[in-house]
């Protein structure tokens, strides 16, 4: 399991199949940001981490621009990983409340994470083409992860891209906070408002509703 998930991470960071993507994310490498203006950024493809004998998998869009494409890891030096990994902490699904880069000793259980795009996309907005050629590595990860039973989709267009990926009417699955679907014998889908800054602020999403997912997740 642990060599096929190696194997796969080396063709995913390898990627240059995106044009626009690829353009992106070195861009961003380039001109960096004013706080992180003395760091080398990572500015490739960012893939999964985690535990590889979860049973839940936590799918967010896209890596953040400052974040995994800084870091060089999934939800990893910014604010919806800051909310995200104090709540997986306080649920007990990882090990510490923060992910601040590659060397901070973040230890995940039972939980995998990985973006259904692998690189950041221009406003955070994906074409249809570049996550239908992003489909195949997540469809091979789904498969290496043999004891995967749950995915938790952060966000609509994270939920959506399952359901194309599965095969799934959207009209018949809707996006709902909390709601999930069976994609097939073995996977559920669960659907969760994604921990972006502005839902937080907003108090679209709180700590309460996302440790609420969470330890539901625990349960099943």
């Amino acid at each position: 399991m642990t060599n096929r998930i190696k194997i796969l991470n080396k063709k995913i960071t390898n990627c240059f199949q995106c044009k626009r993507l690829v353009a992106f994310r070195e861009k961003i490498a380039y001109q960096k940001t004013k706080r992180f203006i003395n760091e080398e950024y990572w500015g490739k493809p960012v893939v999964g981490y985690g535990d590889k004998r979860a049973s839940i998998i936590i799918l967010g869009l896209a890596p953040a621009a400052h974040g995994g494409n800084r870091t060089g890891r999934v939800f990893t030096g910014d604010k919806s990983a800051e909310f995200l990994i104090k709540c997986m902490y306080k649920a007990k699904l990882a090990n510490q409340p923060n992910s601040d880069h590659l060397e901070d000793g973040l230890v995940l259980r039972n939980v995998y994470m990985t973006p259904v795009l692998k690189c950041v996309p221009p406003n955070d907005k994906p074409k249809a083409a570049e996550l239908k050629n992003c489909f195949s590595f997540l469809t091979e990860e789904f498969k290496s992860l043999t004891n995967a039973k749950i995915l938790l989709a952060l966000g609509r267009i994270a939920f959506d891209a399952c359901l194309d990926l599965f095969q799934l009417k959207r009209s018949e699955n809707k996006f709902i906070h909390g709601d999930s679907y069976q994609l097939n014998k073995k996977l559920r889908l669960y659907a969760c408002y994604h921990p972006s800054p502005r839902n937080v602020n907003t108090g679209r999403i709180n700590e309460g509703m996302m440790l609420k997912v969470l330890n539901e997740l625990k349960k099943v």
